[in-house]
């Protein structure tokens, strides 16, 4: 089984067709399926959260099998994602595309749990800390795109679960729990 670091690939990967977008519907399903779950799982545990169409991204070429796919096919793979809430085009242009392998309710949900496994309810963090701090160091939560930490972090905050203050710049943005 072929190896992307520690990542194992699944075995479509070495099958050259699946870098063509496929003319015939049925198969056109089966690998946008199977490409939208690579991509997530991908994202997932390499803690990805943005991809660029025009950047070299790992996953969109096999150098073994000598293909790569089209930036209409990798357009295509992203689009479904978008279609089902699995991702949002963070541009116009549809140039980088914002990856969610948890929905937005799912991060918030982590956070929350995040809060109460550690005592932090009723305590003031900043946004910074909760990202890169020592306490979110081996969650998931170590490394968040800051943009799908402050949708997680408003969602609670229309449930009233926190709120989040200003500071004096963005890295020191507050944020005092209510749970």
């Amino acid at each position: 089984m072929q190896k992307l670091g520690d990542f194992k690939l699944p075995q479509f990967f070495n099958y050259p067709p699946y870098f063509t977008l496929q003319p015939v519907r049925d198969t056109r399903e089966k690998q946008v399926q199977l490409w939208k779950e690579l991509i997530l799982d991908y994202c997932r545990t390499q803690k990805i959260f943005v991809i660029g169409l025009e950047e070299e991204f790992p996953l969109f070429s096999n150098h073994l099998i000598e293909r790569s796919l089209s930036n209409e096919a990798r357009e295509a793979f992203l689009s479904a994602l978008v279609s089902e809430g699995r991702a949002e085009w963070l541009d116009r242009g549809h140039r980088k595309c914002l990856i969610l392998w948890h929905r937005i309710q799912d991060w918030a949900d982590i956070l929350l749990h995040f809060v109460r496994d550690n005592g932090f309810e009723d305590s003031v963090m900043t946004v910074e800390e909760i990202r890169t701090g020592v306490e979110s160091r081996g969650t998931e939560l170590h490394g968040i795109d800051r943009i799908i930490l402050m949708r997680a972090l408003k969602l609670l905050e229309h449930k009233g679960k926190l709120a989040i203050f200003k500071g004096t710049s963005a890295d020191d943005e507050g944020v005092k729990f209510s749970v």
